[in-house]
């Protein structure tokens, strides 16, 4: 039996308790230690989730011997200094998404992780999920012919508070940067399906949104994604206007309906469900991927198998990867008027 990867949480968030609960059902690993900005906050959160260690800043987690690979939770302005100084440590780092505020602070960090040969992914818990993979295993095999046209949606609705992080400007807030890198990356996926590839950029990028009047930050905007092959993506994201957060992908042969790309189980134990309407037929085809884990536990493994194998990135999502899904969102926030 391979020993587990010891984990060390950065932060202490509500993203950073998913996360704990994902590695403690994981197959691969097991959470030694937190960190925090208080020893409170650190000694609750470790008390919460049976972390044997707290630690009352940052710093004393990156100089913990015991943990080998950390997952960066704090808000977005945060993940340059810290994904930094735990390459510097030696760390393995998987970085809550977006990796960075920025595609210029994203090769930073993906720079940092390369000369510390240290694996290091963005976070995107979907993209280590079997429905993501049928997804692009159904475009790229022709099940839907030729894709035409992507829409895809992640809006939520939260009451305006100048005190948190979605409607602070300081704190990276705004749909684009916290939801609406989701849409972007499924579209960048699929289109990259399409032509044989991991992924393609888009050539072009247009939009348009709704500032906040106190805060400038986006509260809701839409994009038009267009890539080379011909195939045009219309993405969307909020913070205060809830949309349907699915996917609909259309093709010559057919279209692909996913209710629930971002989150397939749920928030539970639930079988994925996507369901394949095949031109000229009479009803569509439901495509059942049976529960095999949590979204936070399958992400734990993958980072832990990559470590394992010697490797510094991973397929679910590649530095390359990355780096083209921040300049996406670059460009969406430059259309839609939207600056940090």
């Amino acid at each position: 039996m391979k020993p587990k990867l010891k984990w060390g949480i950065l932060a202490t968030g509500g993203i950073a308790k998913k996360f704990a609960l994902g590695v403690a059902a994981s197959r691969t690993g097991v959470v030694v230690a937190a960190g925090s900005r208080t020893e409170e906050s650190a000694r609750r959160f470790a008390g919460e989730h049976r972390i044997p260690r707290a630690h009352g800043s940052y710093e004393a987690l990156l100089a913990d011997p015991e943990v080998a690979a950390v997952y960066v939770a704090t808000p977005h302005p945060g993940h340059l200094e810290w994904v930094l100084k735990a390459a510097e440590a030696g760390k393995h780092i998987l970085c809550e998404k977006p990796l960075g505020m920025s595609r210029a602070e994203g090769a930073r960090m993906i720079d940092a992780a390369r000369r510390h040969g240290v694996f290091l992914m963005e976070a995107f818990m979907y993209r280590c999920h079997a429905q993501t993979l049928k997804i692009a295993e159904l475009v790229r095999d022709g099940a839907l012919g030729r894709v035409g046209l992507v829409q895809a949606a992640f809006g939520i609705n939260r009451p305006f508070d100048p005190k948190s992080r979605l409607w602070a400007r300081e704190l990276g807030g705004g749909g684009i940067l916290d939801v609406g890198c989701y849409p972007v990356s499924l579209s960048r996926l699929v289109a990259g399906a399409a032509a044989g590839k991991a992924f393609l950029d888009p050539v072009e990028v247009t939009g348009a949104g709704l500032a906040h009047p106190e805060t400038g930050v986006d509260v809701y905007t839409a994009a038009t994604l267009r890539f080379e092959t011909g195939m045009i993506a219309q993405v969307s994201a909020g913070i205060g206007l809830q949309q349907d957060n699915s996917a609909r992908i259309y093709g010559t042969k057919g279209w692909l309906h996913v209710p629930w790309p971002w989150k397939p189980t749920r928030n539970g134990d639930a079988d994925a469900r996507i369901w394949l309407h095949r031109e000229g037929a009479a009803a569509p085809e439901e495509i059942v991927l049976p529960f095999a884990g949590d979204e936070y536990a399958l992400e734990a493994d993958v980072v832990a198998e990559a470590i394992a194998a010697g490797r510094v990135e991973a397929a679910p999502m590649s530095w390359a990867d990355t780096l083209g899904n921040l300049d996406t969102l670059d460009r969406w926030r430059s259309a839609a008027g939207v600056a940090y």
